[in-house]
């Protein structure tokens, strides 16, 4: 048997992080009651630092809540930015270079677990999110391959002999004449 060697993309190095951050913000008025709290325009890319991926991204965190003894509401917003390097494992054989493709993946968009009140005022809230990283680079691929080749099939036609016998037998070889 011989083999090939094929040089190729492929995932070569592949991992997920799960994040749990806790923040806080400012408000305007003494918050009464918190009525909701959303998280939106999540925006993210890859990058190699070394030998290590790095991720940075941002998203908005909007926070409702009522002041004045609930009888008046507003929004405030924060927005959160974030850069974490991962040591994602990577094939021994392969070394991140300028071709290397990073594709970071948000397998769970941040959301908001918890919202409390604190004794100053201030909004504290639980932001949870989930990254999945694929690490895209060359890699050899080896494949078997047959050292003999397959013999030639034998093509016949559909006309049998006896019909082709006929045809020259009719062809009447005077029929151009030379002038």
């Amino acid at each position: 048997m011989a083999f090939k060697e094929i040089v190729t993309k492929a995932i070569v190095g592949k991992g997920k992080k799960y994040f749990k951050d806790n923040y806080s913000i400012e408000t305007n008025e003494l918050p009464t009651t918190v009525l909701g709290c959303w998280v939106i325009n999540h925006n993210f890319k890859g990058y190699k630092s070394g030998s290590k991926i790095g991720v940075e991204g941002s998203y908005d965190v909007n926070i409702w809540y009522s002041y004045d003894n609930d009888s008046k509401t507003t929004v405030v917003n924060k927005k959160v930015t974030y850069n974490n390097l991962f040591n994602v494992k990577i094939k021994d054989d392969v070394e991140l270079t300028s071709d290397t493709d990073i594709i970071v993946r948000s397998l769970k968009q941040p959301n908001c677990t918890g919202v409390h009140i604190e004794d100053n005022g201030n909004i504290s809230f639980d932001i949870e999110k989930e990254l999945g990283i694929e690490v895209i680079g060359e890699t050899k691929v080896k494949i078997n391959i047959e050292d003999d080749e397959e013999p030639w099939d034998l093509i016949e036609d559909d006309v049998d002999d006896t019909v082709m016998d006929e045809i020259d037998e009719n062809v009447n070889d005077d029929f151009i004449e030379n002038e």
